[in-house]
């Protein structure tokens, strides 16, 4: 039998560990602290405004996103890459729960069959908003650039996506990941962060569904990797793309070309967008100048002491 003090330390233990599971659940919209390893120094960027969703799939935290509620999509999504293993699992998409009622569990949630909560619906993008919108659901934090299962299966979240064309996300978009994916691999000898995000259209006029979910006119992707290996780099040449590197996407065949050239020779379906890769402070230059602010991707550029 146990003794009162026994029993009162037992049941201390047991407050103490459900207090931490309920502040797990609390933390997951809101705030990133309790995923800010999937930052650079813990440093998520500056100068975006958004809501912070630590992403949680099956109890574990897996990247970060911040979240535009009035746009209903991300304004970017943060992971630490890790070379891809196996085939790309099945796109089983979920949502958020806690966007939709602050006291729900923090998992993402696969869609049901069924009726769909009204305030699902409201708090942010569904399946039914991407049926026959002309737009594919695009990946910010895409599934190659992941090595567990359930890392994978992590980012086959509405509230990791936003309507890309097929052009973009099935064109020069996803070379740029596979070359992301290859050169990471090859050459990053530690941990890599990569943010991918959004550039809205000035005149916020581009939405799926009515005005259901907005449509960005450019991706854009850094990545960060402290450490890499500086010898085999300057044999391949690629000594510029280290530690950080950048790049912009177009969405939109018919935007202005001031960011984004066109190549003019490209395949017809892949025709208008192109991605155009520069070092992170001009990617960054651009950001400032869209946004109207100075935009931060990573800590001290990727270069602070460590």
């Amino acid at each position: 039998m146990l003794t009162r003090m026994a029993y009162l330390h037992a049941v201390g233990l047991a407050l103490l560990a459900l207090g931490g599971w309920l502040s797990l659940c609390a933390a997951d919209v809101g705030d990133f602290a309790p995923c800010l390893n999937f930052f650079y120094r813990s440093w998520p960027p500056k100068g975006l405004s958004g809501t912070p969703i630590c992403q949680r799939y099956g109890n574990q935290y897996h990247f970060a996103s911040l979240y535009s509620r009035p746009r209903r999509s991300p304004r970017f999504s943060a992971y630490m890459f890790s070379p891809p293993e196996g085939k790309r699992p099945p796109a089983n998409w979920m949502f958020e729960p806690q966007l939709a009622n602050t006291t729900a569990d923090g998992n993402m949630t696969p869609f049901p069959l069924g009726e769909l909560d009204p305030n699902v619906v409201n708090s942010q993008a569904v399946q039914l908003d991407y049926t026959n919108s002309s737009y594919t659901r695009g990946h910010l934090n895409p599934s190659l650039h992941h090595r567990t299962q359930e890392d994978r299966l992590s980012t086959f979240t509405l509230t990791n996506v936003v309507p890309q064309k097929f052009g973009s996300n099935n064109g020069p978009w996803e070379t740029l990941e596979n070359q992301v994916n290859h050169t990471l691999g090859s050459y990053c000898l530690g941990v890599a962060y990569v943010v991918t995000g959004v550039i809205p259209y000035l005149d916020n006029k581009h939405w799926i569904k009515g005005h259901r979910v907005a449509v960005p006119e450019y991706m854009w992707s850094a990545y960060c990797c402290p450490k890499y290996n500086k010898s085999l780099l300057n044999k391949v040449n690629l000594s510029k793309v280290f530690p950080t590197y950048a790049a912009i996407g177009r969405n939109d065949p018919n935007s202005t070309e001031e960011i984004v050239p066109i190549d003019k020779s490209s395949h017809k379906w892949f025709w208008g967008y192109d991605v155009r890769r520069m070092p992170l402070d001009t990617l960054e230059m651009y950001l400032k100048e869209r946004f109207g602010t100075v935009i931060s991707v990573f800590y001290e550029q990727c270069s602070g002491v460590k």
